[in-house]
Formats: C-alpha cells, structure tokens, sequence
C-alpha cells in the first residue's frame, strides 16, 4: 500500500513543473466571478474569525476541554469521517461534547473555517490550497485519502461526448475551488481546450443534479452520492484516478484552526487517534466498513463497498512520511495551477505551505 501511494504521490512534485509546461485554458467569465466571490467570501469571514474564537474561549472554560464543543467538519466523503461517526468514536475518544457540522463543498468549509464557526473538518486539497492562499490559519494534521475514480466527469447521453476534447461548446458543470474543479480544469488543458471553447459553471452537487435532469448541462465533474446519480444514465468521460497517472493528484485532507489546536491539543490528538482508528476498519476489514458507511450514508452495502475501492487510505504509521515530503509540494502545485487559472491573484511560496503541515498531533497519538 505504501509504495502503491508513494508512487501516486511522488507524481505531485512533477505535477508542478509539467503544468508550467501546457498551455492555459484561462478561466471562463463565470469561473473568475465565482472564484472572486469565494476570495471575498473568505475575506469577509475573516473579520469575524477573532470575534469567534474570543467568544468561544468565553464558553469553553479552561483549557483541559472539560466543558468545550468541538465542531466537526464533514463532506461525507468515503474515508476515515464516515467509521468515527457510526461507531460513535468522537463521542467516546474526543472527552468532550461533538458537533458534526455537514458541508457541501470544501469552499463552504473555507467559509467556516475562516467565520470560526468549526474547528476541524475535511476538505479537498483544492480548496485547501484555496484556504492557505487567502491566508486562513489552519493547519493540515492527516490525509483523510487520496482520491482515485470517486470523481469523474460524466456526460450526458444526449449531449453525444465521448472524450474531453468532445466538450468543446458544451456546458459542463462542477463546483468551484474544488478538487473536482481543479481536475477538470487540468482535464481541458491536457485535451488543449481553451477558456473560449468550453463553459463552466460553479454549482453545488445537488444543483449539478437538479440541472442535469432539467437538461441545463451538458456534463459534470463531481463525486458522491450524486456521481452515482449522473452515472445511471451518463457516460464517463475521465476520473481523477486517470489524471493522477498524468500527474495530476488530489487528495482529501483534514485540517485544524491552529487557535483551536494550540489552545486543545489533546482533543486534536484524540481526533487523529479516532482517524487512525477508523483507517484500521477501512483496510482490515472492508466488510465491516462497507456496512458502515452505507448506513451513514443511507446507500446499499454493495455501493458502499465498491466506493471504498476507488480512493487510497493510509495507516497511521505511514501519514507522516506523505504529509511531510509531499503534500507541501502537491498543495503548492495546486495553488500555482489556481492562479494560471485566475482563481486567485499569487500563490504563497513553497515555505508557507510546508509550514502549513503539522504532524504534531499525530506524533503524539502514535506515540501512546
């Protein structure tokens, strides 16, 4: 398994020389407007972010994390998030009260990263990027996994596109500064498609599906559930497990408000406990996990099992060595390919995201 994912993950550092290489697709108007607004939206909650913490250093109490509410995170993504939460181990490892906070897209993670109204969540390595390079301070603690065919662009049947260069004057909708997004913008450019050739829409999955019953679409980028609802009657046209052999990796990451960190610790530490935890069942006894997360999820076991196959999960013992050597690199790959694409105006330098990784939490929870 390590040296399966070594290898994917060894792709990120070429990834950032080989997308110098290609040619820009740009950004169509609606994709530099949404992505202006994202920027805008973090800035914004920025302002309340201090106000946040001090209200809920207020009502914490002391520092043991006796009387403190951790606020979760989740996208509901096939990994780790999904076995702490049927079996109920946040309540039981944490020590402390646990509110699970849903989101649909890692954007509106940022937002709530950025307002302090979370504390930990996952995200994709796209919007975490995103996150790091408007200056949010979080720090990313584990790999929740690396993400194979769990997204996939899908066509319609009627809009007759086979490949990605059979996009040209279609519209194809994803949500923006996702990791969806970004694999999608990286899929056109490796098929030579420019920003004139293709429009892209920011919409949130459960909209993508909305619009691809209406007709609206003529394909999306997306992950589950609503990949599964686009697949029964659409066509796959490429997945992130394809682009991944072309270098082009994503992953999905958790991440901590570093105010929150520093001041709890130990809840951080148990939360990775809980990962390591969770990560066993997802590995050890896929069975087991399948039947998990299809309660969770509300989906049958057989679709649950066969969504587990499509991403790659890592053991404790083997988090540090990916965090430290290649998600640095990965996440500022991601940010240079964001600003090629006018998503954001720079991109911090490469010191400002390995600062960014803190395997801290994790060293300490191996360490018991």
């Amino acid at each position: 398994m390590k040296q399966r994912v070594k290898k994917l993950l060894t792709l990120m550092v070429a990834a950032t020389a080989a997308m110098a290489l290609l040619a820009g697709c740009g950004s169509s108007s609606a994709d530099s407007d949404g992505a202006a607004a994202e920027n805008e939206n973090i800035e914004d909650s920025s302002t309340a972010e201090e106000t946040a913490d001090s209200e809920a250093s207020e009502d914490t109490g002391s520092d043991s994390g006796s009387d403190v509410t951790v606020r979760i995170g989740t996208m509901d993504l096939v990994n780790g998030d999904l076995i702490a939460r049927y079996e109920e181990l946040y309540e039981q490892e944490l020590g402390v009260d646990v509110e699970i906070v849903s989101f649909d897209s890692g954007s509106d993670v940022n937002t709530a990263l950025a307002a302090g109204s979370i504390d930990i969540s996952e995200l994709g390595s796209s919007p975490t990027a995103l996150g790091i390079s408007n200056g949010l301070e979080y720090e990313v603690i584990w790999i929740g996994d690396v993400i194979g065919s769990a997204e996939t662009l899908v066509a319609t049947e009627e809009s007759g596109v086979t490949s990605v260069e059979e996009l040209a004057g279609k519209t194809v909708a994803t949500p923006f500064a996702s990791t969806a997004h970004y694999s999608l913008l990286n899929a056109l450019e490796l098929a030579g498609l420019s920003e004139t050739d293709v429009t892209v829409l920011d919409m949130q999955p459960d909209d993508i599906y909305a619009a691809w019953l209406r007709g609206d679409i003529d394909a999306a980028y997306v992950w589950y559930p609503v990949l599964s609802e686009l697949q029964e009657t659409g066509v796959n046209i490429t997945d992130s497990a394809q682009l991944a052999d072309q270098g082009i990796i994503t992953a999905d990451l958790v991440v901590a408000r570093t105010e929150f960190a520093e001041q709890y610790p130990e809840i951080v530490e148990n939360y990775i406990k809980v990962q390591i935890q969770a990560n066993e069942v997802l590995l050890d006894d896929p069975e087991t996990a399948a039947t998990e997360i299809a309660s969770v999820l509300e989906i049958t076991e057989e679709d649950a099992a066969d969504q587990i196959t499509q991403y790659v999960y890592l053991r404790g013992e083997e988090q540090a060595d990916y965090l430290n050597d290649y998600i640095a690199d990965a996440l500022k790959a991601t940010a240079d390919f964001l600003v090629e694409q006018q998503s954001i105006t720079s991109a911090p330098d490469l010191e400002t995201f390995v600062n960014s990784i803190n395997t801290s939490y994790l060293e300490a929870a191996l360490a018991e």
